[in-house]
């Protein structure tokens, strides 16, 4: 961040402020690390006329702090161990993060869920304010699929058709259907196998297969882990690519050709590719 300029020694010039909590400090300090990261936000907000990103790391903290405090005042805890005012301070917090005629802020907040479950309250209460909630899947990590990203379990309140239009939406919906058809067919394929599934169920797995490697993203800064040169694709490039698995015109193509690529241009050299070398 110092080479990107973004922090600098003289901190009337730097971007950026820093706000600490260590695991090893007592539990009431740690429950007013976020509280003080947010009114260091609304002073450059409100005072300073600043669009404001702020970034929380790690909120559960936020609430596992809370958590303990409650049981050093006695009182009496709440669902699984957590406080009784769980919803109240998580709501307090995550209120104040808004905007105003002054300027906005807008918060990016990474969220540790205990044990995966994503009904736990303390995940659950944060769920509840947030926009959207990208949720990172360690089976689809298993499949080599980067970034894990579980797109049935996450959400946006923006997915609606007169904010994204509606090719974006219907292509979107139709690509969580079709994963969730296959998600509810991995039972019978693991008994029985693929061959006593329909022809249309087949049809939809082979589908699903491919569109679970196509949401696999060559990112620049991942090039030294995944060794795919990293590439940017536009927004209407990826919503034509889905579109045309959905409808099948890349039945032919094999589901290793979608794995860390940009565009359908790419899977469709790719597949070329694989072609010549068999």
């Amino acid at each position: 961040m110092k080479v990107g300029g973004v922090i600098t020694d003289d901190y009337k010039t730097s971007k950026v402020a820093l706000v600490y909590g260590q695991m090893n400090e007592p539990p009431g300090a740690r429950a007013r690390v976020a509280l003080t990261g947010l009114t260091v936000a609304e002073h450059f907000r409100d005072k300073e006329g600043q669009n404001v990103l702020l970034f929380i790391d790690n909120i559960f903290r936020f609430t596992q702090a809370g958590s303990e405090v409650s049981a050093l005042l006695g009182r009496i805890p709440s669902a699984v161990g957590y406080q009784p005012t769980l919803a109240t301070d998580m709501g307090t917090m995550q209120e104040r993060i808004t905007t105003t005629k002054a300027g906005s802020i807008t918060s990016v907040q990474a969220v540790y869920v205990p044990a995966d479950d994503l009904t736990d309250p303390a995940p659950a209460t944060t769920f509840a304010h947030l926009d959207a909630t990208t949720v990172l899947s360690r089976a689809i990590a298993e499949l080599g699929v980067y970034p894990a990203v579980d797109p049935l379990d996450s959400t946006s309140r923006v997915m609606d058709p007169h904010i994204i239009g509606q090719e974006h939406y219907n292509v979107a919906r139709g690509v969580q259907k079709i994963l969730q058809d296959y998600k509810s067919l991995q039972d019978i394929i693991a008994i029985l196998g693929m061959d006593e599934l329909s022809e249309e169920d087949k049809l939809t797995v082979a589908r699903a297969r491919k569109i679970q490697r196509f949401l696999s993203q060559p990112f620049q800064v991942a090039e030294v882990f995944t060794g795919h040169i990293g590439k940017l694709v536009k927004l209407e490039e990826t919503i034509k690519g889905f579109q045309r698995i959905l409808k099948g015109e890349l039945d032919h193509i094999p589901e290793a050709a979608f794995y860390m690529v940009g565009t359908i241009e790419d899977v469709i050299a790719k597949s070329q590719t694989l072609a010549k070398n068999v």
